[in-house]
């Protein structure tokens, strides 16, 4: 259940220190003992790739204020570490946000969160306005985890905003580090097999997504009713190839060639998952990336799904862009 914001000042500090030092503060194995986070923190004091930001890293655990705000940020980052599990009624999916941010959202191919309070609010070809950070945070939820939209002012929200901040402390507003576009470009685009795709899925993703894509106990579902909407980017074949070429077999990323993973992603996004209400509004100034897999202004659906699951709650899964006050 989604509960209101006891201090609404929150936002407002952050925006005053994101590019601020953090005090100091006991170390990550304390916070886990106090049961605000899981002992997993080791993410984020493992070492970091590099940002592509002069001297620049995300900051440890061990940094995290000993106070309310740490306490927002650490059940922030549990949130994404446990989205399905902490909203359940907002991510009724089979994915948490970890499962494609990997590494609390450290990994820089693996569509980082890192600098992501530095970029926001920011201009969205897809949604055809500036949307603030909560929103891109909202098309997360209502795409990627095929869910529902969390009320910008609840506690949940804000404690995701408070860990987004967090990892973007010291880099600079309006900066570009490595990763803001999210999922890295693959040097070029392939044309895919699906049957060539679906004999690698046997042999190198079935033994943890399942032969039947499924996913298995904490393995997300590829496709189907618990996997992400034909919203997500994951569910464009080039974006999905860099994701699988870079990060899977799961700690063994970069063992598949390009055409390998382009072949891997023509066959799991050529199975059927949820729809995403309001899909044919987005880039409403035209524009639409050609993989784009269902029709758009001036775009034509590039090798869709095979079918759609309907939605429970078409409009709460909407993120509706900014609107102009009434004068």
């Amino acid at each position: 259940m989604i509960r209101r914001p006891v201090f609404g000042i929150i936002l407002g500090t952050l925006m005053l220190t994101a590019c601020g030092k953090w005090p100091a503060s006991s170390p990550a194995a304390r916070h886990a003992a106090r049961g605000a986070v899981p002992a997993d923190s080791a993410a984020l004091v493992a070492k970091p790739p590099r940002y592509g930001l002069a001297g620049w890293a995300p900051p440890s655990a061990d940094s995290i204020p000993d106070d309310s705000l740490g306490n927002s940020i650490r059940r922030g980052l549990h949130i994404l570490r446990h989205t399905r599990d902490s909203l359940p009624g907002f991510a009724p999916s089979s994915l948490n946000c970890t499962s494609c941010h990997l590494e609390d959202g450290l990994r820089v191919e693996a569509a980082p969160l890192t600098g992501s309070f530095a970029r926001f609010p920011k201009y969205m070809a897809r949604a055809g306005a500036v949307v603030p950070l909560s929103d891109r945070v909202n098309y997360c939820f209502t795409r990627s985890l095929a869910g529902y939209r969390l009320p910008v002012e609840s506690r949940e929200m804000q404690d995701i905003l408070a860990y987004l901040a967090y990892i973007s402390t010291g880099v600079p507003v309006g900066t570009k580090i490595a990763g803001a576009k999210g999922l890295l470009d693959p040097p070029d685009t392939l044309p895919a097999d699906k049957t060539r795709g679906e004999a690698l899925f046997s042999k190198t993703c079935s033994a943890c997504h399942g032969p039947d894509g499924q996913g298995m106990a904490g393995i997300p579902a590829l496709w189907g009713p618990k996997s992400f909407s034909i919203g997500a980017s994951m569910a464009r074949v080039e974006r999905a190839a860099s994701f699988i070429q870079h990060n899977m077999p799961l700690g063994q990323g970069g063992t598949l060639s390009w055409q390998e993973a382009f072949d891997v992603a023509a066959y799991v996004n050529s199975h059927p998952r949820p729809d995403s209400p309001g899909k044919e509004g987005d880039w409403p100034l035209g524009g639409a990336p050609a993989d784009v897999p269902y029709a758009t202004k001036g775009h034509l659906a590039f090798n869709p799904p095979a079918s759609l699951v309907s939605r429970k709650n078409p409009s709460l899964a909407l993120v509706p862009p900014p609107k102009p006050l009434a004068r």
